[in-house]
């Protein structure tokens, strides 16, 4: 769960903030149940079947449907390495890196964890190094936001103006992320947790979701306070980290925010390679890709260097990377509806009686995701025709 925090979704959290003071707020706050209810049908899936998404919908609709899926997938997992690099070039760029050695660095790195399986390792060193990511809610209580003019603002809903709208997708986008649906499915199975994990399995996932939207809510927070009076667009990721250097100072805020940065875009990156390998193993019958040595799997091997060495050039290009990783989080929302609808369709049919999702609950379950998939288009799409 760690992982929803990631580069992406603080990014647009920022630019949340920054444009539209604390508007979007209350948004950070209702996803949290959201996000818990499709994550922890994810773990229903992986505890009460043993399998992983991608082999269920083989299984279930057969292989066209699996392709779909993993379509699906691929898109959502470059978008999310895109967002990725991003936010750890412009972390580079506040200790003035060049982005493009920056990136080649990340390339390199990350190419090695997967071939050598060192991912594990770097996994942990990321994850302490994202903790720092935490000190952005000790950030957005010393920005003293505001109160009148919070609760005011989260009432102000301009739902008639498409840049809105699709900042709503974006954030919706960068909560709810179809890569990390599959990754909580499939690390599960991973981990060889059984059934009798599914209490703790839960409650983590519940103290995941509540801490990712409150870090993505901080920030916007912060963003808000130092840029919302202005309706400021953001260009550059530096940017971003002067709502903390306002805090902390400039040394110690910059470096909070580069770790935290850091961190989380390093767990975030480790996620979606794992994810892109086990989903792609399971849909054509092999469970993990990442067990097979190169020389056994190279078509995986060349097809996840392509997609890397494609990535590292797009954000070399010179493009606007906070545009970039926004437009990501906006394709994510346009996906919900395929993953959204697969996910409730295997929970309904493919989990064992006592954990079928079923009755009143299922009810409830399938509304709440036709409004959210719903709404991940209609903001979506409006807003791509601003």
């Amino acid at each position: 769960m760690f992982a929803d925090a990631d580069a992406g979704s603080l990014i647009t959290a920022a630019q949340s903030g920054a444009e539209w003071g604390y508007r979007l707020l209350l948004m950070q706050v209702i996803l949290i149940p959201l996000l818990y209810i499709a994550q922890e049908l994810s773990i229903r899936l992986a505890l009460g079947t043993g399998k992983g998404y991608g082999e269920l919908i083989r299984q279930r609709f057969g292989r066209g449907m699996a392709f779909l899926s993993l379509s699906t997938l691929i898109i959502s997992c470059f978008g999310a390495l895109l967002t990725q690099m991003s936010g750890l070039a412009g972390a580079g760029q506040l200790l003035n890196i060049p982005i493009w050695q920056t990136i080649s660095i990340v390339v390199v790195l990350i190419f090695t964890m997967m071939w050598t399986g060192s991912y594990r390792s770097v996994e942990k060193i990321a994850i302490l190094f994202g903790l720092f990511g935490l000190a952005f809610l000790l950030v957005a209580w010393k920005a003293h936001p505001d109160m009148t003019q919070l609760v005011q603002q989260i009432q102000e809903m301009p739902m008639r103006d498409n840049r809105f709208l699709y900042l709503m997708a974006a954030n919706l986008g960068t909560s709810i992320m179809p890569w990390t649906l599959i990754y909580q499915q499939s690390a599960l199975l991973d981990k060889g947790l059984s059934l009798s994990h599914l209490k703790i399995a839960r409650a983590e996932t519940a103290i995941g979701a509540t801490l990712c939207q409150l870090v993505q809510a901080a920030v916007l927070v912060a963003a808000a306070a130092s840029f919302g009076q202005h309706g400021v667009t953001l260009e550059t990721v530096p940017q971003i980290a002067d709502a903390f250097t306002a805090v902390l100072g400039h040394t110690v805020g910059h470096i909070v925010f580069v770790i935290g940065m850091t961190g989380s875009a390093m767990v975030a990156t480790i996620v979606v390679c794992l994810t892109a390998a086990w989903s792609v193993g399971e849909v054509i019958g092999v469970r993990h890709s990442l067990e097979q040595h190169p020389r056994e799997a190279p078509w995986f091997y060349v097809a996840f260097a392509v997609m890397l060495v494609a990535g590292g050039l797009l954000v070399c290009s010179g493009i606007n990377l906070i545009h970039l990783s926004i437009a990501t989080g906006v394709i994510n929302a346009l996906l919900l509806p395929i993953v959204l609808g697969f996910l409730y369709s295997l929970a309904r049919t493919e989990l064992p009686q006592a954990l079928r999702l079923q009755g009143f609950y299922a009810k409830l379950v399938a509304v709440l995701f036709v409004l959210t998939a719903g709404f991940g288009l209609y903001a979506g799409i409006a807003g791509i025709f601003t």
